[in-house]
């Protein structure tokens, strides 16, 4: 077989370019992440939190974006309320083995979401079962969801409060622009909420 060389690397990484590039070529898209961003901050000033789930890498990002709110993204401010539904495994293997799988997500929103918090629901393909199940729970309790997806939103589109599509149908792109998006809207609820220590020119 032959090794990837240099060339491949290029591709590699013009092709994650690309992505981010459609994205800000695409102004309603960058209005609906600042939008997202708003409601995040007026959630948190009203005393709400932010739970996180997905599946795979996707759950990776649900506790990377979890523990950038709890612990600090850009500068120290106090702790920020944030769950990543995917970390208790005495949770989640007690509801998957009396329950099913599907149910993970949902039975976690039910016990420890409130009306007025937000679930942030990743899913590359916008179909994971658990995921659906999750919106359907957020819908009945007043917790406003926000679908991280590729570009087709799959299923969610229709369960969402607020479904962001990143323009691609390649998982590792998707999942490249999710971790920018989460980034990004951290960095907008901690300018908000917080005296940057840094300065008013700091980006």
């Amino acid at each position: 077989m032959e090794r990837p060389d240099l060339s491949y690397v290029v591709n590699e990484f013009q092709a994650s370019v690309a992505v981010k590039q459609r994205i800000l070529g695409d102004t309603p898209f960058l209005q609906q992440i600042t939008d997202i961003g708003h409601l995040l901050i007026d959630r948190y000033e009203a005393g709400n939190k932010l739970l996180v789930a997905g599946n795979g890498g996707s759950a990776a990002d649900a506790q990377h974006i979890a523990a950038e709110f709890v612990s600090r993204f850009n500068f120290d401010r106090p702790g920020l309320p944030a769950l990543a539904l995917t970390t208790d495994t005495s949770i989640l293997t007690a509801v998957g083995n009396d329950y099913g799988y599907d149910q993970l997500f949902r039975r976690q929103l039910e016990a420890n979401g409130q009306a007025g918090d937000v679930f942030l629901g990743i899913s590359t393909s916008g179909n994971s079962p658990n995921i659906l199940m999750a919106l359907e729970a957020a819908r009945l309790k007043g917790i406003t969801s926000i679908g991280l997806t590729g570009e087709s939103g799959g299923k969610m589109r229709d369960l969402c409060d607020h479904c962001i599509c990143v323009p691609s149908g390649d998982t590792p792109r998707i999942q490249e622009a999710h971790i920018v998006i989460g980034h990004t809207l951290c960095a907008m609820v901690e300018l908000a909420l917080f005296d940057d220590p840094r300065g008013s020119g700091s980006v």
